[in-house]
């Protein structure tokens, strides 16, 4: 009996010692996957800028006007001169004939209470649209001679596009991804660590708007209220960084 209870705990001791050491490597071999794992999650998100100075080559300027009176017939024939004036302005500031066009007329009535009579206003919109931009800004700086030229303007305004944004796009993008791979070098020399492969990008919209110290009432990306203006885009770029 006694042979037989030491053969028993010689067995049981046996098969705990060996439940130990699996024990001992399976945590050994979880704790190395962990950190392995932990090393492999190492990551920098950075981004990279490129902006590019650009002189818009397009310029759309827009300018409305009104005239009320009694009547239709007299009204519309006032308006029709003030079309006119506007035209001429715009022929003799050297712009064609193709690029002046009507955008927009319109008709309302009114009851007057002080003259106890209708009243009648044709509103009326012409636009300019031309590659000289250049010229186009000189001739707004004039614009003062419509007035003197009797057209009652109600708004007046000049939107410069750049349209030839895909033309730079390719170099753009390529200068943004070279930045953000240097400032993730960077991050990483100071860290002590190195650049590993690229995990993920994104790659911004490109913004159009006026140079530093322009003004700009319209902004975004369609047009602004300078010629001069700056194109910028931002990516984003997540890299592995490698233990050094």
């Amino acid at each position: 009996m006694f042979e037989r209870f030491q053969g028993d705990r010689a067995a049981l001791l046996g098969a705990v010692g060996i439940f130990s050491v699996a024990m001992v490597g399976s945590g050994y071999l979880l704790g190395d996957g962990l950190r392995r794992a932990k090393m492999a999650d190492r990551s920098v998100s950075v981004r990279g800028v490129s902006e590019r100075d650009v002189v818009a080559d397009l310029a759309t300027w827009n300018i409305s006007f009104s005239e009320e009176g009694d009547t239709l017939a007299p009204v519309q024939q006032t308006v029709e001169r003030q079309a006119s004036a506007v035209r001429q302005f715009f022929r003799q500031a050297g712009f064609k004939p193709d690029e002046i066009r009507d955008t927009g007329i319109s008709v309302s009535q009114r009851y007057d209470e002080d003259r106890k009579s209708d009243r009648v206003t044709v509103s009326r919109s012409l636009q300019l649209k031309s590659r000289s931009v250049m010229e186009v800004q000189a001739a707004y700086a004039r614009q003062a001679e419509l007035i003197r030229a009797g057209v009652p303007m109600s708004s007046s305004d000049v939107v410069y596009s750049f349209t030839k944004l895909n033309s730079i796009k390719p170099a753009m993008i390529a200068e943004a991804n070279q930045a953000a791979r240097r400032n993730a070098e960077q991050f990483a020399k100071d860290s002590g660590a190195g650049v590993g492969a690229i995990k993920n990008a994104s790659q911004g919209y490109f913004s159009v708007g006026p140079r530093d110290g322009d003004s700009d009432e319209e902004g975004g990306s369609g047009g602004s209220g300078s010629p001069f203006q700056k194109v910028r885009v931002v990516t984003t770029v997540d890299y592995d960084i490698d233990a050094g």
